[in-house]
């Protein structure tokens, strides 16, 4: 099969169909989700997914030369596309379970949404593609270990109470006839499973560890626990061989069996406290449909919801989640969006509305047309921003990750060392166990986990409230956020005029005045002509026909209606038709000092009323200012209006400092003043214009209503439209970052006091596996405190505000 195509103006072939060269689908070229030039050849996609499959590992899809089109003129960003084509390749990854780094080229992968996840292992993919299954798994580990245990623990049990009745184990145990019974072989016999089947992940780790050049918990558990068992071995069943005399009953393997069941069973009461606290992700993957209907070649049917292409027509039915994003094409329905924008109102749509993959359709039904797919969709950009700011690492986790990297070596280093001094000093025993204890007491799985685990609850339960927060460094920064700056239009105000004020003359009425500035205004365009149309439809005033409509340019409109002359706008009109406004006078100005535009309406060469329009002040605003206040951040406002209309804005909200006439460009130079004086500066948009500020900002808010642009280069971006969120957001990542740092302090208090303590033989293994365990799931406990802090979320009130 052969690939057509076409040469375009600049040269390049250009092809008009081809096959996806990963899972063989037919494409069109102007269907096609996605595209790549790869040496010198352009390649077709059905969907992101492929796309990224392709990117990731081209070199496995490139059996098929009918899919690519040669490149004849390859343009100028082909050099760095091949560039981030190679670091893909040679690259490297976090696990998303574990948080290890690995080689893309060797780890474990699964696709997911059009995007790709790398693993350290069999069981960290197995955790995240199916957590139940592999919990099932721990959880049969974790009673095999805790059964060894326990079964030790009879054994020594029963021991003690024989000795102390005056009985002995000859008395029932046939040791002449069964010399190799003894103590020693129950004890193998029992914990032998506990190693090799409890413990086995912890070996499968440490090979995952050595083949990527590195040191984990799992390399620390496995070696101390095997020097115990083997050491025991020795002595069971191979004396000669070490280098002192032992006595049968010096053997250690309960030393390894209770190590192993006491770190098992504190991974695993980990697993399930994030288990609870990682769902926020877990829920959005799970809110993708798998399927989808869609009509191809005039027929319905069913296809996986992966293999959409953009410009296809899909049909959505009552009580079906929506496959993609899009744009509806016929029918209507309410959808409810709750999960995405927190809103817990369904959303009427009808022709022409957008709609968004993953979302509830509730009571209609309704075809819409796919406008984007795959990794591209609202909800796959939602998940790619938690999953990567779950696993991002703030400034400070930095500094915990350079002590791990020197710590554990000295670790192992310090084991030798104090197994070596015990030796020559003639305890050959102490020193091995004072070897253990060092690797399991020094082990920094606490350390490790400190951040990731804060930062899987904090930015989960954000996601959960539509506050998407895209990293560590954003955590730390707004701990020490002292200033936050609005854009004024379509932030803290609608972004569009609205009727105000309605003043109405003796003999008239409020209906009567609309529905002639209605009227003259019906055909016009205008931003203010366009909100006393819609004041007056909200109010059920319907307009009049107009003969004669006429615009004047600088002052206003005209028209007759009914056979009366009636006009409407400023004061020159009036004074140039002879209409006295003197009674109307004071109140203008009032309306006007609150910088709000207002226009005059005549009939039959009689005042009618006023009519005041101006951008009004979102509900939630004021109640969001004071609370940033009360946080003792200090608010400032820009605006590109001129002072008197900025000031009038400003009072209304409580905001002390206002900038005025404020142009586009210089927004960014207003943050770099601020950070000048050493404040650290949070900006709060919601337009393309507002982008290079975001980006300038220490911290970049992006309002979800606002621009791709804003809202790629936004810091912090809220979903939902409700400024207020600024304020929890803000709480949401000190409270993270608090709680991060109180991991880190204990987990190094832990560490560090734990390692002499061991070393200088005061500590008992099994002591040191016990408090291992209980810091590490003392560092999960105070993580997942965080789905309960109070972050003194404000509630909306119901007057309305205007400017």
């Amino acid at each position: 099969m052969h690939t057509a195509s076409t040469t375009s103006a600049g040269g390049l072939v250009a092809p008009t169909s081809g096959v996806d060269p990963v899972c063989g689908m037919s494409v069109q070229a102007d269907k096609a989700a996605a595209t790549l030039q790869f040496e010198g050849k352009q390649y077709l996609f059905c969907s992101n997914s492929c796309r990224n499959k392709f990117e990731e590992a081209p070199q496995r899809y490139l059996g098929n030369a009918d899919t690519a089109v040669s490149a004849l003129a390859a343009p100028d960003h082909g050099a760095p596309m091949q560039a981030a084509l190679g670091r893909a390749l040679s690259g490297q990854a976090k696990d998303p379970v574990c948080g290890m780094v690995v080689n893309k080229a060797t780890a474990l992968r699964s696709d997911r949404s059009g995007r790709s996840y790398y693993f350290c292992s069999a069981g960290c993919q197995r955790t995240f593609d199916s957590p139940e299954q592999e919990m099932k798994s721990m959880r049969m580990r974790v009673t095999i270990a805790l059964t060894g245990v326990l079964a030790l623990a009879i054994m020594r049990a029963s021991a003690f109470l024989a000795l102390a009745t005056g009985a002995t184990i000859v008395s029932w145990v046939p040791i002449d006839a069964l010399p190799w019974l003894n103590g020693g072989m129950w004890l193998f016999l029992l914990v032998t499973p506990v190693q090799f089947i409890g413990g086995w992940s912890f070996y499968v780790g440490s090979w995952n560890a050595l083949k990527n050049r590195s040191i984990n918990m799992d390399l620390l558990i496995a070696l101390g626990t095997t020097v115990a068992y083997l050491y025991s071995v020795a002595v069971l069943f191979f004396p000669w061989v070490l280098p002192i005399e032992v006595d049968q009953r010096d053997v250690y393997f309960e030393v390894s069996a209770v190590i192993i069941a006491f770190v098992l069973l504190g991974k695993y009461m980990e697993e399930i406290i994030k288990k609870h606290s990682s769902a926020a992700v877990r829920k959005l993957l799970d809110l993708k449909p798998a399927t989808a209907q869609v009509v191809r070649d005039g027929v319905e049917m069913e296809v996986p919801a992966d293999s959409l292409m953009v410009g296809e027509t899909v049909v959505v039915r009552p009580g079906q989640r929506i496959a993609t994003d899009g744009l509806v094409l016929d029918g209507a329905s309410a959808v409810d969006e709750s999960m995405l924008t927190g809103e817990s109102m369904p959303v009427e749509k009808q022709a022409g509305a957008r709609v968004i993959g993953g979302t509830l359709n509730r009571t209609g039904s309704f075809r819409f047309q796919a406008t984007r797919v795959g990794a591209e969709t609202a909800l796959a950009q939602i998940i790619k921003m938690v999953e990567d700011a779950q696993a991002s690492s703030a400034p400070i986790q930095r500094i915990a990750d350079q002590v791990t990297r020197y710590f554990v070596p000295t670790v192992v280093a310090t084991a030798f060392l104090a197994f070596a001094g015990w030796w020559l000093m003639g305890n050959f025993s102490q020193g091995l166990l004072a070897f253990i204890a060092v690797l399991i007491i020094a082990c920094p799985c606490a350390l490790g986990i400190a951040t990731p685990a804060a930062l899987m609850v904090g930015v989960g339960r954000g996601a959960q409230a539509g506050i998407l927060i895209r990293g560590g460094e954003i955590l730390e920064k707004a701990q020490k956020l002292d200033t936050v700056v609005f854009d004024k239009t379509g932030t803290l105000t609608r972004g569009e005029p609205n009727v105000t004020d309605v003043l109405v003359q003796e003999g008239w009425t409020r209906a009567q005045t609309l529905g002639l500035a209605a009227s003259l205004e019906a055909g016009s365009e205008h931003p203010l002509a366009e909100a006393i149309v819609r004041g007056a439809r909200e109010e059920g005033v319907t307009a009049t026909a107009v003969e004669g409509f006429d615009s004047i340019p600088g002052h206003g409109v005209q028209g007759r209606i009914n056979g009366a002359a009636v006009l409407l706008g400023n004061r020159r009109l009036m004074q140039r038709e002879g209409v006295d406004t003197g009674s109307v006078q004071s109140a203008m100005e009032l309306l006007e000092a609150d910088g709000k535009t207002a226009m005059l309406l005549s009939s039959g060469g009689r005042l009618v009323g006023v009519i005041a329009v101006a951008d009004t002040v979102r509900p939630e605003a004021q109640e969001a200012i004071a609370a940033l206040r009360s946080e003792k951040i200090q608010v400032i406002m820009l605006s590109g209006d001129n002072q008197r209309t900025a000031d009038a804005i400003g009072r209304i909200l409580g905001i002390d400092r206002v900038i005025a006439d404020v142009l586009p460009a210089d927004k960014s130079k207003v943050i770099k003043d601020l950070q000048a004086q050493g404040r650290v500066v949070a900006m709060v948009g919601d337009g393309v214009n507002d982008a290079p500020a975001l980006a300038t900002a220490d911290i970049g808010i992006a309002i979800g209503s606002g621009s791709d642009v804003a809202k790629e280069t936004g810091g912090i971006i809220l979903v939902r439209n409700d400024v207020r969120d600024v304020v929890t957001g803000i709480r949401l990542s000190r409270a993270t970052m608090r709680t991060i740092k109180q991991n880190l302090f204990w987990a190094f208090i832990y560490n560090t006091g734990g390692l002499p303590i061991a070393a200088l033989g005061f500590l008992n293994p099994m002591i040191a596996s016990a408090a291992m365990a209980l810091s590490s799931l003392s560092v999960i406990i105070n993580s997942a405190l965080l789905k309960r802090v109070k972050l003194g979320e404000v509630t909306i009130k119901k007057e309305q505000h205007h400017v």
